[in-house]
């Protein structure tokens, strides 16, 4: 199976769709699929200035970004998460002008917090005698949740509602989270100790699940030598929030997904619930996310409709969190078994129509 979204196949942005570095943030509107490449295009330029050795992870982030997903890193400390979260909540600029919407913001959980910590709380107005409604963290473009799995089950369902259905409820008062809403949680692979395992149905809403692994020898070398030295920022221009939402609702509109997509998608979750090694296979909800995901990574490769690589490169990520498998099965290996027959019958019959 090839590496998650090669870098040689994510087209770079044209001169006419992305402005100079440093020029003014104002563009005109998200039109067309070349616009879409554009703003991701921006986005990605000024992840990988601040985060090195992670362009395979960044793809992912974007992809899941304009496919209106969530994202659940599975890292070590200290492997960049923070700063990845953060380059991309500040490249997106506020067009709406809320006050009280950040672009980025970051939650460590803890065995100690409340659900008002996160969604926010009631305040008491002496000089009106009335109750305000105080905006927890969550009202932000990005949300970076850290260690999502060390706080309790109930502060997990504050924010199974955000991640579901962008809004948060406090005091039996609905309140409405920004459509751009986007979640980047973690948790450590190793340290389970005084955790919380997230619920399928908690897992479930995440489109993807990253492993973000140490980075490679070369770019550890370079972020060791750029330590203690003075750096200037490069003037790499950012993106309008409404751009990000154009952009997905572009993307879903215009991009094909053939129904032989979607039979293949189905094939394989069939194949996957009907396997003994699997005790619990993949949702409904998975599909239907699935192809935004997947229509998502085709604009970013350079086309308008939905292929069989397409599926091949983000079946793993899609998949492997939702299963609960037999002791030692392994979820990679597995979905590579089940997906090879649904995969060569679909390239088959795209090719007979070629």
């Amino acid at each position: 199976m090839s590496n998650p979204i090669p870098n040689e196949t994510a087209p770079s942005p044209s001169p006419e769709a992305s402005p100079a570095p440093g020029a003014l943030d104002v563009t005109r509107p998200v039109s067309t699929l070349d616009d879409v490449r554009a703003v991701a295009g921006r986005l990605r330029d000024r992840m990988r200035d601040q985060v090195m050795g992670r362009d395979d992870i960044i793809e992912l982030v974007l992809v899941a970004l304009f496919a209106d997903g969530h994202v659940l890193l599975e890292d070590y400390p200290g492997s960049g998460k923070t700063t990845l979260a953060k380059s991309l909540g500040h490249s997106i600029i506020d067009d709406l002008h809320h006050d009280d919407i950040a672009d980025f913001r970051r939650v460590q959980f803890t065995p100690d917090l409340l659900p008002s910590d996160v969604t926010g709380v009631m305040i008491f107005d002496t000089a009106t005698n009335t109750f305000t409604f105080r905006r927890g963290p969550l009202f932000a473009y990005v949300v970076l949740v850290d260690e999502i799995n060390r706080t309790s089950p109930k502060v997990q369902s504050a924010l199974l509602e955000a991640m579901a259905e962008k809004q948060v409820t406090v005091d039996n008062t609905t309140h409405p989270l920004d459509e751009l809403f986007f979640v980047l949680a973690t948790q450590n692979p190793l340290d389970a100790v005084g955790t919380y395992p997230l619920p399928m149905a908690q897992l479930d809403r995440f489109l993807f699940k990253l492993s973000m692994k140490h980075i490679d020898r070369a770019s550890e070398l370079e972020v060791l030598r750029a330590w203690g030295t003075p750096r200037t920022p490069k003037a790499l221009p950012k993106v309008l929030r409404a751009d990000v939402v154009a952009s997905r609702k572009l993307v879903r509109e215009t991009v094909a997904c053939d129904e032989r997509v979607q039979e293949c998608l189905v094939d394989a979750a069939r194949l996957l619930r009907a396997d003994k090694r699997v005790r619990q296979g993949v949702s409904t909800r998975c599909l239907v996310q699935a192809i935004p995901a997947l229509q998502t990574l085709a604009v970013l490769r350079g086309r308008d409709f939905v292929s069989s690589e397409d599926l091949e490169t983000l079946a793993p990520v899609l998949f492997a969190h939702r299963l609960e498998l037999a002791p030692g099965v392994v979820a990679g290996a597995l979905i590579s078994e089940v997906l090879k027959a649904p995969i060569e019958r679909l390239s088959r019959q795209t090719l007979g129509t070629t």
